[in-house]
């Protein structure tokens, strides 16, 4: 017996008529509770340590902080400008570019260089320790070409952490090959610029464009960016990052993964990706304590999305809410969504993914799997072409779809659905394909189906499952 989630009738009755004007407003489903203890860390980032206190940043320790920061060049409170320098650090824990305390410093052409590792890897991912290039404490930095390398353990390539910092980079090549080597970073409400910078990142838990702790900001115009490391996702959010007119490329692993209550927009962009667990662009909460827990946002307009392996988007133990519109989307699994609890993290039985999904003016392809903890809500509008089924085994705690009369859903596959609105009353943008399509006649916003059994363009039924 497939078990159910029967909503009230009121907030059935706005789910099912859908998120636009044309469609009415979102199943309203529910939250995820505040009080999930935390899990296991991100994939994309390294495990806690040893309790790093959060009081410590950039420019010196705390009472509760062995480390210090500093760099082979280090710019305090000042302005500078060099051209075609080389900056270079050899020793654990240095930066070959460090500035703090408001200083302004430009370099154009510059060849930026460390070996060092870093004795603490919350410290590199929080707060910048061990970066090539650091800046903090509402400073600015403007670097025109040239490169960043850098090969010791937890050695990100450019780093913003703190409010009023910003970093702004054009044409320059980023190349990162240690564990836990991001190619660039923002935490604690830093920002970075980047323009045509291209970026490679090698060793395990490197996403190459990432934002951690205290969140940041990131925004990308052009370039190439790859990830070949274990666990390293082209793309990490918790905080907000835009990309545009790029190559994304995640070699083995995700092109792009929200922690917790943070955001992804991505605009003509190219995002090559699949991890065979997580999918191409995964969704999730770990509870570690680097996201604000809430609702993650995917958004994405033109561009393509390539996914090799896996789902194209993985969902867990958190609400999502995605977009897409114009985007070429190609699946080598054949599933384009899986909702799903997972035993890495979340508290067990109440972990799954909650998804809000909507697709405008896409040709799409793949199933829409959900588990009993989870729920999926998909709008297809605009042209929108689904091929695939829904809820193939029947086991969501509630799944609904929303059609446009101008959309099309091609059914490939047995489906169940809690609540289905149709702009099409006549339902012949329903091509059955010799499936059936089960809906719960329960629903008072499925009452427009009289309860009845409806014959599909191309074969197979609709018809109540109760």
């Amino acid at each position: 017996m497939r078990t159910k989630f029967i909503l009230s009738v009121g907030l059935l009755f706005l789910g099912i008529l859908a998120r636009n004007s044309a469609l009415g407003a979102p199943v309203d489903m529910p939250t995820r509770p505040n009080d999930i203890p935390p899990n296991d860390p991100a994939p994309g980032e390294m495990p806690p340590g040893e309790g790093l206190s959060g009081s410590m940043l950039p420019g010196g320790t705390s009472s509760a902080s062995p480390y210090t920061f500093s760099g082979s060049y280090t710019l305090d409170g000042k302005t500078g400008k060099e051209t075609n320098a080389n900056y270079t650090a050899d020793t654990d824990d240095t930066s070959a570019v460090y500035v703090l305390n408001c200083s302004r410093l430009t370099l154009i052409n510059p060849t930026i260089s460390t070996r060092g590792n870093s004795s603490s890897m919350d410290a590199s991912s929080f707060y910048g320790l061990n970066a090539a290039v650091l800046a903090a404490s509402d400073s600015y930095v403007e670097i025109t070409g040239g490169s960043v390398t850098t090969t010791g353990s937890g050695a990100n390539g450019v780093f913003a952490t703190g409010k009023g910092t910003t970093i702004n980079l054009t044409g320059i090549t980023i190349n990162c090959t240690g564990e836990g080597g991001h190619g660039v970073d923002a935490t604690l409400e830093g920002v970075l610029n980047l323009k045509d910078v291209d970026i490679i990142t090698a060793g395990s838990h490197s996403a190459a464009i990432a934002t951690d702790r205290g969140s940041g900001i990131i925004n990308v115009d052009g370039g190439k960016v790859a990830t070949y490391g274990r666990d390293s996702p082209g793309i990490y959010s918790t905080g907000t990052i835009s990309v545009k007119d790029a190559v994304i490329s995640g070699i083995g692993a995700e092109g792009a993964v929200i922690e917790g209550k943070n955001t992804i927009a991505l605009t003509n962009t190219t995002l090559n990706c699949g991890k065979q667990t997580t999918g191409g662009i995964m969704i999730y909460q770990s509870f570690s304590g680097d996201a604000e827990n809430g609702t993650g946002n995917f958004m994405m307009n033109g561009g393509s999305i390539s996914s090799t392996t896996g789902p194209v988007f993985y969902i867990t133990n958190t609400d999502a809410e995605i977009d897409l519109n114009a985007v070429n989307v190609t699946s080598a699994s054949g599933t384009l969504i899986k909702a799903a609890a997972s035993d890495r993290w979340g508290q067990s039985g109440s972990n799954g993914g909650i998804v809000a999904f909507t697709a405008t003016d896409e040709d799409l392809a793949g199933d829409l799997v959900c588990d009993s903890l989870s729920m999926i809500e998909a709008v297809l509008r605009n042209g929108t072409t689904l091929a695939g089924s829904i809820d193939p085994e029947g086991k969501g705690k509630f799944v609904s779809l929303s059609i446009d009369a101008s959309s099309t859903w091609e059914v490939t596959g047995t489906s169940y659905l809690d609540g289905l609105y149709d702009g099409d009353a006549g339902l012949t943008n329903i091509h059955g394909n010799g499936f059936t399509v089960y809906y719960d006649s329960s629903q008072k916003a499925n009452d427009w189906l009289g309860a009845k059994t409806y014959s599909l363009a191309d074969g197979g039924e609709l018809k109540p499952i109760n």
